[in-house]
């Protein structure tokens, strides 16, 4: 049963539209999930490294994955996110794995930390996420 949940959380992220531009790999166990990108030049600011909306999607979809695979009734939403930019990264791959820290009920805390590929932490975050209203079971991408 619970295998069965992190498959579609796996599928509803992946049907996700933006993710058709960042084409991650996402893996989600009991309160864990880990996701990687490829660095691509489009995600650059000025100073061509990855800007860091890119950093703040991998941290909060993350820790958001890591919450959720406990929650197998309904969908869940960030409530705050705290993200700590470490360092610059240009190439490579970038890693996030989020992992859930408390399950309050109705509102769970998850953290997240990024690496690059060698294994060097470019950021971390810590958030809180709440129940929503949304059923899972209601999501077409959820479905099997």
């Amino acid at each position: 049963m619970k295998k069965d949940h992190y498959t579609r959380l796996e599928k509803m992220y992946l049907a996700a539209p933006i993710n058709d531009y960042y084409n991650p790999i996402i893996d989600i166990t009991e309160g864990k999930s880990e996701i990687e990108i490829e660095v691509k030049e489009d995600f650059f600011h000025a100073a061509k490294a990855v800007h860091g909306s890119v950093y703040f999607k991998m941290l909060d979809d993350a820790a958001f994955f890591a919450a959720n695979s406990v929650v197998i009734d309904v969908f869940l939403l960030t409530a705050t996110f705290e993200t700590k930019f470490l360092r610059p990264i240009a190439s490579g791959k970038l890693i996030s794995k989020g992992q859930l820290l408390q399950d309050f009920g109705n509102k769970l805390e998850a953290n997240s930390r990024l690496f690059s590929k060698e294994g060097t932490l470019i950021a971390t975050g810590k958030g809180i996420f709440v129940k929503s209203k949304t059923l899972l079971k209601t999501i077409d991408s959820y479905k099997i």
